[in-house]
């Protein structure tokens, strides 16, 4: 009987390959979760986490190219922790955040898988023209913080979306909310750049506020910090263990050019992998996060080492990649806003890219908000000077009025030293009749003025004192001052001509009509097209008396009717309630026009005139 056949042993079948998604950090995706880090350094990388018993054998990284390594892990849901490991060629071991974790436990705790779905439902927001946008700039730590234990979160904004409305305001500027080391800070110290602030809800409940403001017709622009990251909890340092010099490792530069006003941190704009992982995280919040426009911190740092205008100082690949973004910005999103705080008067800043420009879309002007509040704070009335005020409104960049944000107060100018305006005015003593009624002349100035309006939180409701990240606002002053709250709805009203009277406030033209240096008054006029219904005049009372039967030119013959008086006592109980009435011109050459009118002007006040609408 023949032997039989000896069988070849059954090979076992290879374990197939999990897909790797596209992208970077961990993605989520049917086949389970793609790791992906950049590590150009490290011999060896793993992701570890509670999972695996942070045991670095159980899922190793395959080397991709150029420094990127990656795997997928199946059976890991969203919210599982989990940190890259890292083994160096001198063989240290070192385990780090994910650079890319959308979510974080704490900014000294554990990565974590991130979902990002989220029902964002049908509202169809639309992007207010920018000549329309009023802006509020809020912190979320201190703007509503009903719990005095604990800072306030996105979802307590969301709790005071319909008073922000109700004001007016159709846009909100967020002060930066990315992860940052404890749980109270001014958010300009980030630890984890694509992380939401896990104390202000994390990135769920940030969406849920985007939505909110959405539903109430407000935009939101994310307030962004790429001149420096860090310092504290700064896993990115020194990331995959190279360095040179003592210096940050792959993510910053390890020379001279590191240096900033907040630490040896600055990152490479010249290495092509910062400047993708900058451009993410720049594109993430307008797309993934659905925010409507972001606001570049002190980007003056990012164009040169000192933030000067010292061209042996200048970092040209920092210009470049500030103006690739805003160029890819554009060709994706053009109706999404990006502002910069530069504030050394760069009219390149704004200017499109094909001219030679950075290509943001405004900035932040230093050339009004710092003589306007020297007119306001001085304490002498002979000492303030009406053709420094005068140059603050003609200031434009590029000719286009619309290029620069205007403000008299923002996180930087009610702290570090500074001030709210009427805490300046009369120190201790903010509610006062003198701070009241200048403060008055700066609101009236930024939503009169040409370019797009910011004021502060709380500065509509007298706040005082110095701006803290562990001071929340007191909402009750918004009861107390009620009346002053009114007062900056009806600019706000005007400046978005609601009532169909007051188009010229949106429009490109400024001209000052009056300046009188020795009596404190000027008088200017803005218009779109022009005519009734369009042109504006804004008349200005910057001394403490008043003046009867005041004599000014006006653009056009005809009745003039008074459309706000910051004196009307309905503001506040300490006013006059002067009263400044309609005025029909009279023929006759004065302040260069063909006519005139004499106007009521009340202490430290305004007055706001238009025509009837043909």
């Amino acid at each position: 009987m023949p032997l039989p056949t000896p069988q070849a042993p059954r090979r076992k079948a290879a374990a197939p390959v999990a897909a790797l998604a596209p992208g970077m950090g961990a993605i989520l995706h049917p086949a389970g979760t793609t790791f992906r880090v950049w590590a150009p350094h490290a011999a060896a990388v793993a992701v570890v986490g509670p999972f695996n018993d942070w045991n670095p054998t159980a899922h190793p990284l395959q080397h991709e190219a150029d420094g990127y390594w990656a795997a997928t892990v199946t059976g890991l849901p969203a919210g599982t922790e989990y940190k890259f490991w890292l083994k160096t060629a001198a063989g240290h071991e070192l385990t780090r955040h994910d650079p890319y974790a959308r979510e974080v436990t704490h900014s000294n705790g554990n990565s974590v898988v991130h979902d990002p779905a989220f029902d964002w439902g049908d509202n169809q927001f639309q992007m207010p023209a920018w000549n329309e946008l009023m802006i509020y700039e809020l912190h979320v730590g201190t703007f509503h913080a009903p719990d005095p234990t604990r800072p306030g979160t996105f979802l307590d904004v969301v709790d005071k979306l319909p008073y922000l409305r109700d004001l007016g305001i159709n846009c909100l500027e967020i002060m930066p909310a990315t992860e940052f080391p404890g749980s109270r800070s001014w958010g300009y110290n980030p630890a984890h750049p694509f992380a939401l602030e896990t104390d202000y809800g994390g990135p769920q409940a940030f969406k849920q506020l985007v939505k909110a403001a959405h539903a109430h017709g407000m935009a939101v622009v994310l307030d962004v910090v790429y001149n420096h990251f860090g310092p504290g909890d700064l896993d990115l340092w020194q990331f995959d263990g190279w360095h040179e010099n003592e210096g940050g490792g792959i993510y910053f530069y390890n020379d001279w050019r590191a240096e900033t006003p907040w630490g040896h941190n600055r990152p490479d704009y010249g290495r092509e992998e910062v400047r993708r992982y900058i451009r993410d995280n720049a594109l993430m919040w307008l797309d993934e996060f659905r925010v409507d426009g972001l606001r570049a911190d002190a980007i003056a740092h990012i164009r040169n080492v000192d933030g000067s205008n010292d061209p042996a100082r200048d970092l040209p690949e920092g210009w470049a990649l500030m103006k690739w973004i805003n160029e890819d910005i554009r060709a994706r999103m053009p109706w999404k806003i990006t502002i910069a705080e530069d504030l050394l008067g760069n009219e390149y800043i704004t200017k499109a890219p094909e001219d030679g420009g950075q290509g943001f879309s405004a900035q932040w002007d230093a050339a009004f908000v710092y003589p306007v509040r020297e007119a306001l704070t001085t304490p002498h009335d002979a000492d303030r000077s009406m053709a420094a005020v005068a140059a603050a409104l003609l200031q434009t960049y590029n000719g286009d009025a619309f290029q620069r944000v205007i403000y008299t107060e923002s996180h930087d100018e009610v702290a570090n030293g500074k001030a709210r305006v009427p805490e300046e005015i009369m120190p201790g003593d903010a509610a006062h009749w003198f701070p009241k009624k200048r403060a008055t002349l700066g609101a009236a100035l930024v939503f009169t003025a040409p370019g797009i309006p910011m004021i502060f939180q709380g500065q509509e409701f007298l706040a005082d004192g110095s701006f803290s990240d562990d001071q929340a606002l007191h909402w009750p002053r918004a009861d107390e001052h009620g009346g002053l709250v009114q007062l900056y709805r009806d600019l706000i009203s005007l400046r978005r001509n609601r009532h169909g009277h007051s188009r010229g406030l949106l429009g490109q033209h400024t001209q000052v009509l009056h300046l009188n240096d020795e009596q404190k008054v000027l008088a200017f006029q803005r218009w779109a097209d022009g005519g009734p219904g369009d042109t504006v005049v804004v008349v200005l009372n910057f001394a403490d008396q008043t003046l009867e039967n005041y004599r000014i030119g006006l653009p056009a013959a005809g009745r003039w009717r008074v459309r706000f008086n910051s004196d009307w006592q309905g503001y506040d109980q300490q006013f006059g309630n002067f009263e400044s009435f309609d005025t029909e011109t009279e023929p006759g050459d004065y302040d260069d026009c063909a006519q005139f009118a004499e106007v009521g002007l009340a202490p430290y006040s305004v007055l706001i005139l238009s025509q009837e609408p043909g």
